[in-house]
């Protein structure tokens, strides 16, 4: 029998609680990603690492994704959701407290170990979080519910931002780059004496951060969570599962666009204090108070977008938007001076539903099959591993295509909107058919 969605409850009472609950992780796997996109600026001045180089934070930020979403997912189909957030927990917890002794050997290669096994506990978290919001209310109302739950993700997000400009950023000795190597060369242990000081303000924030989720690992420990139909532990039937994942068209469609919709976020809010820099002059705090107002509006696009979602299609609006994030992708190449600044942090109105949604579309009716089938989804958060060290390369040479490298290079998330763009325009097609394959 089917029902209008519209009269469906999009949180039934009886999983009210876990719902609030799961959706506090939401935040807290954003304030993770928004505290270290600044890190790629910050560590390429303090270690005097190329752009290329100091891009390594987001590989290995996003590797932490790629290895370990099908190991979580495997873990969480043959257990609970709570088993793998209590996991997902755990990881994140231990990777924020690597900070301490990265930061006491002051090299580069200890942070991003850190950071892998930061995200490998998130990678636990997303591939939990996700399909069990999903899966707590009808399938019809699925998509609006995780839309709902993802926008309280940029709330820690914004956090995110705001502590690495006002507690990491601000408090960098502001000595330049050029003068570093100056001073590299003149007085080495002066350098070191600096560059242990920044690593230090670095090393703060991530410390708090890992007690913090410390706490909320034991919250989850004790509480109480709903079922939504699971049994227990069970045999695993990957085989199976990986076939039919596999044979699912707008599934396998979903993942690719996924990888090009990271990309595109990724390289949008890690790249903006590198373009107002090379375009305005603007120091790295300026630059990261724009990155805090794209937010604002990536934030407000998003309760906007889901309100709309009650009467626009996942796939219409998903392909609207990725038009506009393709044509302010190319109004940040080639406006001039605030006009394209602005129309680099108009992008993340466009990017504030593309992830919930191109998610709730590809694990469409896939049952059980979800918990596997997210995994593909979070392993396609690699986009954010590959995509930024391409965006690095371009913004090291000076002119790149006859413009300013800075500029150039985000051509490439005008790309990656494309991609989006596809799958919006496929899944709006065969959004009225039954078929899903």
């Amino acid at each position: 029998m089917s029902h209008d969605s519209s009269s469906l409850r999009t949180i039934p009472k009886i999983y009210l609680f876990g719902f609030i609950l799961v959706t506090t992780l939401f935040s807290l796997w954003g304030f993770a990603n928004d505290v270290t996109n600044p890190m790629v600026a910050a560590f390429k001045n303090i270690l005097l690492l190329s752009n290329t180089q100091s891009s390594l934070v987001q590989s290995a930020f996003y590797g932490g994704y790629c290895v370990m979403a099908i190991p979580a997912a495997i873990f969480i189909k043959r257990f609970t959701y709570k088993s793998g957030i209590l996991m997902g927990l755990g990881l994140y917890a231990l990777g924020c407290l690597l900070f301490i002794p990265a930061g006491n050997l002051q090299q580069f290669a200890p942070f991003l170990l850190a950071y892998f096994v930061m995200t490998c506990g998130l990678s636990f978290l997303e591939t939990s979080a996700n399909p069990y919001i999903l899966s707590m209310g009808p399938e019809e109302t699925a998509t609006r519910r995780l839309n709902l739950a993802q926008a309280f993700n940029p709330i820690g997000s914004i956090t995110g931002m705001f502590v690495a400009k006002e507690f990491i950023l601000a408090r960098l000795d502001k000595t330049d780059e050029a003068a570093r190597r100056e001073m590299l060369e003149a007085d080495p242990d002066a350098f070191a004496a600096v560059a242990k000081s920044d690593l230090n303000v670095i090393v703060g924030p991530y410390l708090v951060l890992g007690v913090v989720v410390a706490i909320a690992f034991v919250v989850f420990a004790i509480a109480r969570l709903p079922r939504t139909g699971e049994s227990g532990p069970r045999p695993l039937d990957l085989g199976g599962t990986f076939r039919r994942l596999i044979a699912n068209r707008r599934y396998r469609r979903g993942v690719v666009a996924q990888a090009f919709y990271i990309g595109a976020q990724i390289m949008c809010w890690t790249f903006i204090i590198q373009y107002a820099g090379a375009t305005m002059g603007m120091s790295k705090e300026e630059a990261q108070g724009y990155n805090i107002i794209a937010m604002i509006i990536f934030v407000s696009s998003r309760f906007i977008c889901t309100f709309l979602l009650h009467y626009v299609s996942p796939g219409q609006l998903l392909l609207g938007l990725a038009i506009g994030g393709g044509l302010l992708s190319l109004g940040t190449v080639f406006l001039p001076g605030m006009v394209g600044l602005w129309s680099l942090v108009g992008i993340s109105a466009c990017m504030s539903l593309m992830f919930p949604t191109i998610y709730g579309l590809a694990l469409d009716g896939l049952g059980d099959d979800a918990k596997l089938g997210s995994a593909g989804l979070i392993l396609a958060i690699g986009g954010g591993c590959l995509m930024p060290p391409l965006q690095a390369m371009i913004i090291d040479q000076e002119t790149f295509l006859g413009l300013m490298g800075a500029r150039a290079s985000f051509f490439l998330p005008a790309i990656c909107f494309v991609v989006v763009a596809l799958y919006g325009w496929s899944a709006s097609r065969s959004r009225s058919g039954a078929a899903i394959s």
